[in-house]
């Protein structure tokens, strides 16, 4: 296995795994989430939920990327029996399919992130004009950053486990996190942040089990942690057998949590500051301004308003963004280069550049057709292909791989597993508790 690449300990996994978890979806979508749905509440309720449901679902692809030391479609078709195995590596090329369509949006947002990093610049050293050209929505500007996050992302994955996505997600995350607190202590100094504190860290309980926000809650949880796309499964094929899989899951889960907890002390504070400073942050209706204008419309002019430093506070801001973006993406574009790797035997690099590229094609037609192409392709992968290879991902685990082959991938690595509490509670929820929840986040999303 040493040809094929593996984390070189624990803290490699962990950190690569975290920052697949932890992109734009945790940092910009988790404040939405809570701002639109009861403050406190809402993030209690997403604690719960997540190790009580979305880590069980995480488990699962970990082991059956571990168990068979494979690209998604040969995983799956290592824990299938001889009549599913068309549905095996149907699901499995499904979910290759899903993570290269969500890279293909991805990276045009991130492209975006890049372009108003380098507004932050331009407006320190007085470029006005080139400014304004980096935070306009334009053709060329989308298309240009669009390219150079890809040739990042293709860069690192060319370079293979050890040399490539291991060596920045261990320089990456700590930068994130480093980035983030900073962040969070220097919005905390300013006027109107301690209402977005209170707003943010003060639960109302009547509102925990509203059914709503449940579901949204799940859905978040479900979503953050990259699940039913296979990145947790491929990156799971990169871990030692020796390696305790259930503790690294909930080591995984527990940073991915922490770091969207942060993100909302950083982003539901920032908003009350803009709104203090006068900046818009409801529309007419009395309702939250959507993600994309928040992200793109509120923060930025709330920067505006903090004179000197505001130049300093959106180039850190922007650089977080892109890092969670990053550390994404590369899990993304892994998920098809490793199948390119195995079953059709190309060399890393050659593969790693053929696949980006044609994922590439895919976000430059979603550009040149962006108001008819991008919430579509953003709402049949997130919305309905996820939750469904989430499902079927629980269904093979649950009812058609061996229990004896589970509990014995289990045990590498975790002797005694079978009298762990975790074999008491994790099969059964995995069999019939996870593929109910699954299917609540998807009526949701077909009703939403």
């Amino acid at each position: 296995m040493a040809a094929r690449g593996e984390f070189s300990s624990r803290m490699a996994f962990v950190l690569a795994a975290s920052g697949s978890a932890i992109g734009l979806g945790n940092i910009w979508g988790f404040p939405i989430q809570v701002a639109e749905n009861g403050g406190g509440a809402f993030v209690f309720t997403y604690i719960i939920l997540t190790f009580l449901l979305a880590y069980p679902i995480l488990m699962a692809e970990l082991l059956i990327g571990r168990h068979a030391k494979k690209d998604t479609v040969s995983s799956m078709l290592a824990i299938s029996s001889e009549r599913t195995r068309p549905l095996a590596a149907l699901t499995g090329v499904w979910g290759m399919l899903t993570a290269s369509f969500i890279l293909s949006f991805y990276a045009i947002v991130a492209g975006w992130m890049i372009a108003f990093f380098l507004a932050a610049g331009a407006d320190m050293v007085g470029i006005s004009d080139v400014k304004q050209w980096l935070t306009d929505f334009s053709l060329s500007r989308n298309i240009i950053f669009c390219v150079l996050f890809y040739l990042l992302t293709i860069t690192i994955v060319s370079r293979g486990i050890a040399a490539g996505i291991e060596r920045w997600s261990t320089r990456l995350m700590p930068m994130l996190l480093v980035l983030i607190l900073v962040l969070i202590a220097y919005i905390a100094t300013l006027p109107g942040a301690a209402e977005g504190w209170r707003v943010y860290l003060q639960p109302d309980f009547a509102r925990v089990l509203d059914p709503k926000l449940v579901i949204s809650a799940l859905g978040q949880a479900f979503f953050s942690l990259s699940l039913g796309v296979g990145t947790m499964m491929v990156y799971g094929s990169y871990v030692s057998k020796s390696e305790n899989l259930p503790k690294l899951g909930a080591i995984v889960a527990g940073l991915d949590i922490g770091i969207a907890i942060l993100a909302g002390l950083l982003v539901i504070p920032a908003m009350y500051v803009a709104l203090h400073n006068g900046v818009t942050i409801y529309n007419e209706a009395g309702q939250l301004i959507d993600s994309d204008g928040l992200i793109f419309n509120v923060l930025p002019a709330l920067f505006e308003t903090m004179g000197g430093a505001g130049a300093i506070v959106a180039l850190l801001f922007f650089s977080l963004m892109t890092i969670a973006a990053l550390t994404s993406s590369i899990s993304m574009l892994e998920v098809p280069v490793a199948y390119a790797i195995e079953r059709r035997k190309m060399p890393r690099a050659k593969a790693a550049m053929l696949v980006g590229l044609s994922i590439l094609a895919v976000s430059v037609i979603l550009i040149f057709n962006f108001n008819a192409l991008f919430g579509l392709v953003v709402d049949l992968t997130t919305r309905y292909s996820e939750p469904l290879i989430g499902l079927l991902f629980c269904l093979f685990v649950g009812w058609v791989w061996r229990r004896d082959q589970i509990l014995g991938e289990i045990k590498q690595g975790f002797e005694g597993a079978e009298h762990s509490l975790f074999w008491r509670i994790w099969p059964g929820y995995v069999r019939f508790v996870c593929p109910l929840v699954v299917l609540a986040v998807m009526a949701q999303s077909f009703l939403a």
